[in-house]
């Protein structure tokens, strides 16, 4: 445990371009690069083969989420603009209530030129149909590390917190494009399959499916289950502390339902997990199996899987063993979804319990993705790195992606 937390995160950086960073997707999602590595060898294709690569009858586990409009631009009467950007829901905390939610609602935000915000409320006027909505913000605490709670309230009682976002936010598409949001990004920064609001950034791996390619996973009878976890903004964030162990990881709300507990159960707990938040989710679930082990099955029990516990539990449960202490959770709760909290953080020295297989897009230097990576395939990142830099793939977000598979 100690050596894992010291873990220098000098030793994963790499030279990045910036003209080697899709600015934009391509036009065709499924005609994006494709590159494979399984047990050291190294080759490539075209995204919309993927299918031939996978053993048919596999597990695919996809991140159903869906991204909001979660940047907010006020502007003062002073002409100064204040950027909000909204994290996640603090009152109501659920999510589906406080989207549900009319006339207010409080969230955890970034705010963008937070000198020039102190205790004033500050509003903002658009339409939402034939009808114009006021909506106003007022800082009320300050929360650890840089975020804030907002309390939001706005003038018509009839109106969501949805339709507020939908309205009146803008897709917050990652910093590191240096472009403004266009109308194009609110289609092509979301995955085909998201369902679920909640996320403030895509998980981009699957933005390379299409319906074409889910046919061809059809044809190789190949399973696709969907879990939620909503992406927060940490999630791209580079480690700026010299050791791992310095770093707090963000911390995510996932959800699960039964039946997908159920079919992992029937493939012995071996999953494909497409992008790193299914990675993250699906053994996060082992471990809330183990904490589950105690056999405390009540319904409001704290379910959170913390930044150190796979390195701190000594349990050698399997993982099947694990998703039934769920499953009997879900049974004696009454429960048809599992809902926790995980602030995992997967580096290496990391023994992954589900994940057999990993596709995922290339990632930024001195990132928590790229520690992930390398715990799953080791010090072969850099071979694998250094094969996509030097045949044209395109790079983070909206770049091009990989399937990973070690045995």
């Amino acid at each position: 445990m100690s050596d894992t937390k010291k873990i220098s995160i000098e030793e994963y950086d790499y030279a990045l371009p910036d003209e080697r960073i899709a600015k934009f997707p391509l036009e065709k999602r499924d005609e994006s690069k494709l590159l494979l590595y399984e047990n050291g060898n190294i080759s490539h294709t075209v995204f919309k083969n993927i299918a031939d690569y996978l053993p048919e009858n596999s597990l695919m586990v996809f991140n159903n989420t869906k991204v909001i409009q979660a940047r907010i631009l006020f502007h003062k009467e002073t002409g100064a603009q204040i950027e909000v950007f909204c994290l996640e829901p603090h009152t109501p905390s659920d999510y589906v209530l406080a989207f549900q939610a009319t006339g207010s609602c409080v969230w955890k935000c970034f705010i963008g030129n937070a000198k020039r915000w102190k205790s004033e409320v500050i509003t903002k006027r658009f339409s939402i149909g034939a009808k114009t909505v006021e909506l106003s913000a007022r800082r009320i605490a300050e929360e650890e590390g840089t975020a804030f709670l907002v309390e939001f309230t706005w003038n018509d009682p009839t109106v969501t917190y949805s339709e507020i976002l939908e309205n009146g936010g803008q897709l917050p598409i990652p910093p590191y494009l240096h472009r403004e949001t266009c109308d194009r990004d609110k289609e092509t920064y979301q995955t085909v399959y998201s369902k679920i609001k909640g996320s403030v950034a895509a998980p981009t791996a699957g933005l390379h499916f299409t319906e074409a390619v889910f046919d061809s996973l059809r044809k190789r009878h190949i399973d696709c289950e969907e879990v939620t976890l909503h992406v927060g903004a940490g999630t791209f964030k580079p480690v700026k502390t010299e050791t791992i162990g310095e770093h707090e990881m963000h911390t995510e709300f996932i959800s699960v339902r039964r039946s997908i507990i159920e079919r992992l159960i029937a493939n012995n707990c071996h999953a494909v997990a497409v992008g790193t938040t299914s990675v993250r989710t699906l053994e996060s679930l082992y471990y809330i199996g183990v904490l589950l082990s105690d056999g405390v099955w009540s319904a409001d029990r704290e379910l959170k899987v913390g930044q150190w516990m796979p390195y701190e539990t000594e349990s050698e449960i399997l993982a099947v063993e694990a998703m039934r202490n769920i499953l009997g959770y879900l049974d004696a709760t009454g429960l048809e979804t599992l809902k926790a909290d995980t602030q995992i953080i997967i580096v290496p020295s990391y023994r992954f319990k589900v994940v057999k297989s990993i596709v995922t897009n290339f990632h930024q230097p001195k990132s928590t993705l790229l520690l992930l990576i390398s715990a799953y395939v080791g010090d072969d990142w850099k071979r694998i790195y250094k094969y996509a830099l030097e045949n044209g793939f395109r790079f983070l977000s909206y770049g091009d992606s990989s399937l990973l598979k070690v045995d």
